[in-house]
This record gives structure tokens, C-alpha cells and sequence, in this order.
């Protein structure tokens, strides 16, 4: 049998990707772990390897196709001994018909769905169980990962799949199967159980059209049926208002698979979740004149501190000291981190990627300076891999190096806070009661306010300023 090989999921946010170069051309024998080609995802450019044995019979997808969907056929291999020409023929790779008996009552095949899914142990465990096809439901535990209590509502619903050909019947008639499938945010599943609401027959206003609180609450309220016209449903995250056409000289560019995750997230994250904004003057004097003694004792070694690499570690045992905002929100659930990882906003080519420190409270100085630049460096030329981009508890953007003196900056779901940090220069400060001149630094904290309250994240602000004003306790 001819092998298909798919479009892969690369990173966990990746959806679609562009196939940039093709490594093989058709005849060419291929083994495991050899490289076939380059895909861009939504983070990087990677290497795409095969994972079998054979001859490349058909390229499907040319190089340079861009917006190709996971899953979808881009090339076919022929196994040892195969004729080529009849793994040519065999590319449409035939779906398997629904055999007869399931036409009464279809199954919806979980374990077929859910391969691939990233999903917890005990939410795969409960999808198992309950028949629950996870590949319609947006995650909300780290990375996108489905959890738990993305489930719940969902009991049952892999028993309700929908009827393959229903008479005419009116509107009313059978929503609830559909309804298991629609798109909504954990609490809005609830409210709707709690209120007696069939979600189905609701339009979702959320991102990607994603049923949320509001729309329950419309509901209960009397608000605008599904059917009535959508005035007040968003355009998609990716999509703007349509621009009218004037005489103004310009340039169309398509958007980048890294812009439009951005776009999507960074929209999502700003509808989602209440930022609230704590911002904090820091005098950097006695960290300048400890990075002095430090880089001289470290000369000899090859490593340079930077300022960014102190406020990583300063911001790591902060979040150790008030571990209340080293969390996430979860829907009906509070996730804990236990490990301060930190991520660390780079600007590359084309958008934003974001590498992490792991465990930055544990690692001396000189380790977070190694790591980072050479996160920053792979970062540049795109060589950087999924782990080391995804997770972090919480986010450290610096474009204090820009010359830019405060900001405020879009939390990173699904992280609870992110430091913005602004560039150290001379001011006018009180010092013991006298003014004096003192180079001072500003930062701002962009916290999740469902899962950080105002109080605790002034203590992360706090524990943040003392250790950059004291920074031997660093060292300890």
C-alpha cells in the first residue's frame, strides 16, 4: 500500500503551514529519519522527517504552497517493492465508507478523532469513557492543551452524534445533538446546564464564534435569538473592518502564519481576559554596578550579563516569593505552577516569538545569560523547536533596549501576567529623603484579573523592585 504522508502539527498552536522547500524530488529512495522537507509554522521554520521507508512516487503539494491544512496529503511514498505508477494512482487514498449498520446510528470513532488531540491524562481518560470527540474543542490549559473542565457539559455527547439524514422538521425539533459540538468556554457549558439553555441554538460572540458568558446571559435575558441577524457577533480574530478603497498609493501583503497566530491570540487574550496594569519605578544603580563586577569576573569565560537577564531572574524568585501570579486560569479552575518558567519575548523577522527560561529561579546568572542569547540567536534564524517556545508560567517583554521608556504589554495566554519593562535612565529621584539623580527604570505588570487579584500582584511588584534594588540577594 502506498503510504499518504500529511501536512504534520509541528508546534500545538499550528493549524495550517506553508511548505517552503521540498529536501527530496520524486524517485528518490528515503529512509527513517531522513529529511524530506522545510515547513513554516506558526513559530518557525522546521524539518520535516520521514518516518518510514520507501520511494517518493508522487509530490503532491509543490514548494513555496502556503495555507496547506494539517492532515492534508503532500506527498506519497511507494513501500519496497512497490510499483511507482500504482502509488501514483493510489493517491486520492480512498476514505473508508460507513458500513452500513451505522447508518441508523453513527458512532463518532473518539479514538480515531482523538490521536494527536494534546490533551491531559484525565480529560482523554473522560473523553474515552464518555464517546466525546475532542477535535471540535478549543483547550484551555497550557499550550491549548484540553483539560478537564473543558469537558464539562460535554457528558454524553459522543452518544448524541447527529443523524446523518433528518426529515424536515422545524427549527426546534433537534438541536440538542448539534449543541454537543458548538464551540463554548467551560463556565458558559455550565450556566447553560444551570439555566436550562440549549446551546445550540446560541451564536457565539467569542473568538472564532466560540459561545460565551454573555451569550448566556443574552439568552436568559431575552436577548437576540441565533436566528435574529448577527449585528452584534464579531468579525473572526484574524479579520479587520473592510477598508474602502481610496487613491492612496499602497501595497497589499498576505499575512504570515506567524501573524495571524499573533493576531488571533493576542485578540483572544485581550476579549478574554481582564488586563489590569500595575506600574512601579525601580532604581537600577546598584544593579549596574554589580553587573560591572560581575561580567569582569566573568570575562574570562566568554559570558556577559545583560540587564534583561537580571530582571528574568529577579521576576523568577519574585514569582517564588508571591506564588499567587505564578498561575493560570482554567476555566472553573486555578492552575498552580510549581517551577518558575519564564518567557522571553524575542522580535524576529515577520512577528514575535516567545522562548523560555525554565526553572529561572534555580539557574545562576551566567546560565540564564547563556541560554538566552543562544534562544535568541536560534530564534532569529528560525531554528527554534516547539518545547522552547511553548509553556512558560509568565512573560518578560524589554524594549527598553529601544529606547522606549514605558509600555504596556498583551498577556500571553494561557499565562495570568506579563512584566513590561522600560529603559534605565537618568532621573530626578528621592534618595534618603534629598533629590538626587538616579537611574531609574520603569515597569509594568499586565496581570489576568481572573486569576490575579490587584493586591497580590502589587506583592510580585514589590518583591520585583527589592530584589533589582538589592540584587546581591540574587546571588543567594
Amino acid at each position: 500500500m502506498p503510504i499518504n504522508l500529511q501536512m504534520p502539527a509541528l508546534s500545538p498552536t499550528m493549524e495550517e503551514g506553508t511548505l517552503a522547500k521540498w529536501l527530496v524530488k520524486e524517485g528518490d529512495q528515503v529512509s527513517s529519519g531522513d529529511l524530506l522537507a522545510e515547513i513554516e509554522t506558526d513559530k518557525a521554520t522546521m524539518e520535516f522527517e520521514a518516518i518510514d521507508e520507501g520511494v517518493v512516487a508522487k509530490i503532491v503539494v509543490a514548494e513555496g504552497t502556503d495555507n496547506v491544512k494539517v492532515g492534508e496529503i503532500i506527498a506519497i511514498i511507494a513501500e519496497e517493492g512497490e510499483d511507482v505508477g500504482d502509488a501514483k494512482a493510489a493517491e486520492p487514498a480512498p476514505a473508508a465508507e460507513p458500513a452500513p449498520a451505522a447508518k441508523e446510528n453513527p458512532a463518532p470513532a473518539p479514538a480515531k478523532s482523538n490521536d494527536g488531540i494534546k490533551v491531559s491524562p484525565a480529560a482523554r481518560r473522560i473523553a474515552e469513557a464518555k464517546g466525546i470527540d475532542l477535535s471540535g474543542i478549543m483547550g484551555t490549559g497550557p499550550d491549548g492543551k484540553i483539560v478537564k473542565g473543558d469537558l464539562e457539559g460535554l457528558e454524553g455527547s459522543g452518544e448524541a452524534a447527529p443523524s446523518p439524514s433528518p426529515a424536515p422538521a422545524p427549527v426546534e425539533a433537534a438541536p440538542v445533538a448539534s449543541g454537543a459540538r458548538v464551540k463554548a468556554t467551560p463556565l458558559a457549558r455550565r450556566l447553560a446546564k444551570q439555566k436550562g439553555i440549549d446551546i445550540a441554538t446560541l451564536t457565539g460572540t467569542g473568538p472564532n464564534g466560540r459561545v460565551i458568558k454573555a451569550d448566556i446571559e443574552a439568552a436568559k435575558t431575552g436577548g437576540a435569538p441565533a436566528s435574529a441577524p448577527a449585528a452584534a457577533a464579531p468579525a473572526p480574530a484574524t479579520q479587520a473592518a473592510a477598508v474602502p478603497d481610496t487613491d492612496i498609493p499602497h501595497s497589499d501583503e498576505k499575512l504570515s502564519n506567524m501573524r495571524k497566530t499573533i493576531a488571533r491570540r493576542l485578540t483572544g487574550s485581550m476579549q478574554d481576559a481582564p488586563h489590569i496594569y500595575l506600574t512601579v519605578d525601580v532604581q537600577l544603580d546598584a544593579l549596574l554596578a554589580l553587573r560591572k563586577e560581575l561580567n569582569d569576573s566573568l570575562e574570562a569565560r566568554g559570558v556577559k550579563l545583560s540587564v534583561n537577564d537580571m530582571v528574568i531572574k529577579a521576576l523568577a524568585i519574585a514569582l517564588e516569593q508571591v506564588p499567587a501570579c505564578n498561575v493560570s486560569f482554567m476555566g472553573d479552575q486555578l492552575r498552580r505552577y510549581e517551577r518558575q518558567d519564564i518567557s522571553v519575548a524575542v522580535s524576529i523577522p515577520g512577528g514575535l516569538i516567545t522562548p523560555v527560561v525554565t526553572d529561572a529561579a534555580n539557574k545562576t546568572l551566567s546560565k540564564i545569560a547563556t541560554e538566552t542569547k543562544d534562544l535568541a540567536s536560534r530564534a532569529q534564524e528560525g531554528k527554534l523547536q516547539p518545547h522552547e517556545y511553548m509553556g512558560g508560567t509568565a512573560s518578560v517583554s524589554n524594549m527598553g533596549m529601544m529606547g522606549i521608556k514605558q509600555f504596556t504589554a498583551v498577556i500571553n495566554p494561557p499565562q495570568s501576567m506579563i512584566l513590561a519593562v522600560g529603559a534605565g535612565e537618568k532621573r530626578p529621584h528621592v534618595i534618603d529623603d534629598s533629590l538626587q539623580i538616579a537611574t531609574v527604570m520603569t515597569v509594568t505588570g499586565s496581570f489576568d484579573h481572573r486569576a490575579i487579584d490587584g493586591a497580590d500582584g502589587a506583592k510580585l511588584l514589590a518583591a520585583f523592585k527589592a530584589l533589582i534594588e538589592k540584587p546581591l540577594g540574587m546571588l543567594a
